[in-house]
């Protein structure tokens, strides 16, 4: 009977998320759901670490934006409980946060872009590990559930062998941010409060997940500060030092890219990542948190078994590494073309592409595919840039460049009240504009 009623509710909150009107509903019908759950402890985190010191059992805690329906396939499926999950469960304090208003930035840091996020915690507050996964995040219709599962079995054999291996932790614990709350940052400050208005538009009080990493960028643009790299190339992929890791797995590489860190270290598919930078895993997320974690150039110890035998190998990150990251995909890209590029949105033109327009493929060649229209996003198109032209020098920059790494340096050697000068293609003439930041 609990099925049924999930699916019925989940369906509806499928598609009440299909409109800007209708988000209202998915939420409250997530929270008339959660409210009558007994697993779930909703939006009360730290009931839920009442009840692990009690039981002595660890904490899992949910973060999920109901209104998005990216993950909204892996939410569904968690919330569904097949017997073989819900065993798993059973193990947990388990707890629902469905925003980010009180979020405790001292305990809570995860991918802040994504929709559906799992952290582990020990009833004392020690982190064992993070969740979360892209795949499920671009398709919204995946509910494939391995991945998830074998995190929960990481969890619990980390939470078995507590305290005596609460060292090999320490990574993975929560770094110092200027802020506690998330409504201590003056661009939230602004507009939100603690606590949601259940009685009026709870939709439009609700502090999204993603919203942390663009307040908190707004911050140093208003002090006219670098963004720190962390901020602008958050929770590096994996793919951003080379290698790809199965989505089923704890953290067992796919892929590796010749020539890469990865490669150059020895990892090889088929390898089954052990610990990272010295922590033990439970998914891929734990290596996002080590490469986020890492300085401009650092150095790690990965252990991998291969053929039944573990071996250890060393990772070397050169200087600049962080800066392959590719942020186009994430939620904050949208703030970002605010700031740096008001309201460009850009493709590097590839080699193909590059040739039928006369170009060579080493300088710049940016393509604006898309204009805001709108505020901060509307800047670009005061400024008189227009769909389809093609960056070729920015900021004296000629070199052949991403978006993302063009966001990175302006946000990192260009400010607020600036105007950088930019010289496009456009009908085949070359013109030079101005671009102001944001």
């Amino acid at each position: 009977m609990k099925r049924l009623l999930l699916a019925a509710l989940v369906s509806f909150s499928c598609i009440q998320a299909e409109s800007v009107k209708d988000r209202e509903g998915a939420v409250r019908a997530d929270k008339a759901r959660m409210e009558a759950d007994k697993r779930w402890a909703y939006n009360d985190v730290e009931s839920g670490f009442r009840l692990a010191q009690l039981t002595g059992q660890p904490v899992l805690v949910v973060m999920r934006c109901v209104p998005c329906l990216a993950c909204m396939g892996l939410d569904t499926a968690v919330l569904m409980e097949s017997d073989e999950l819900s065993t798993l469960l059973d193990e947990f304090v388990c707890v629902r946060v469905i925003n980010a208003n009180a979020l405790d930035l001292t305990r809570f840091q995860f991918d802040f872009d994504l929709s559906f996020s799992t952290l582990f915690f020990n009833g004392d507050g020690t982190v064992y590990g993070r969740y979360g996964s892209w795949t499920h995040q671009k398709n919204k219709e995946d509910q494939t559930l391995a991945g998830y599962k074998k995190a929960l079995e990481a969890a619990l054999a980390i939470h078995k062998g507590y305290p005596a291996n609460k060292p090999a932790l320490a990574m993975k614990q929560p770094v110092q941010l200027p802020f506690v709350n998330p409504t201590d940052m003056p661009k939230l400050a602004e507009r939100y409060k603690r606590d949601l208005d259940w009685d009026g538009k709870v939709v439009g009080s609700c502090i999204h997940c993603h919203m942390i990493g663009d307040a908190m960028r707004a911050s140093y643009r208003e002090k006219r500060q670098p963004v720190p790299d962390e901020w602008v190339f958050p929770m590096p992929a994996p793919e951003t030092i080379g290698m790809s890791l199965s989505n089923d797995q704890v953290a067992a590489v796919s892929a590796v890219i010749v020539e890469s860190p990865a490669d150059k270290a020895g990892l090889k598919p088929g390898d089954e990542i052990v610990t990272f930078a010295g922590q033990p895993l439970v998914s891929s997320a734990d290596v996002a948190w080590a490469l986020h974690c890492s300085g401009d150039s650092a150095q790690h110890e990965v252990v991998v078994e291969r053929g039944g035998v573990e071996t250890k190998l060393t990772l070397d990150l050169p200087s600049g590494w962080r800066k392959m990251t590719d942020t186009s995909g994430r939620a904050s890209a949208w703030s970002l073309r605010a700031m740096a590029a008001g309201g460009l949105n850009m493709v590097d033109l590839s080699d193909d592409e590059r040739k039928a327009r006369g170009l060579g493929t080493e300088g710049m060649a940016l393509w604006v595919k898309g204009l805001g229209m709108h505020g901060p996003h509307a800047v670009a198109r005061n400024a008189g840039f227009l769909n389809d032209d093609v960056l070729i020098e920015v900021a004296g920059i000629k070199a052949r460049i991403s978006e993302s790494r063009l966001h990175g340096h302006l946000m990192q050697d260009h400010f607020k009240g600036e105007q950088v000068t930019v010289k496009v293609l456009r009908g085949g003439k070359t013109l030079e504009l101005r671009l102001p930041m944001q």
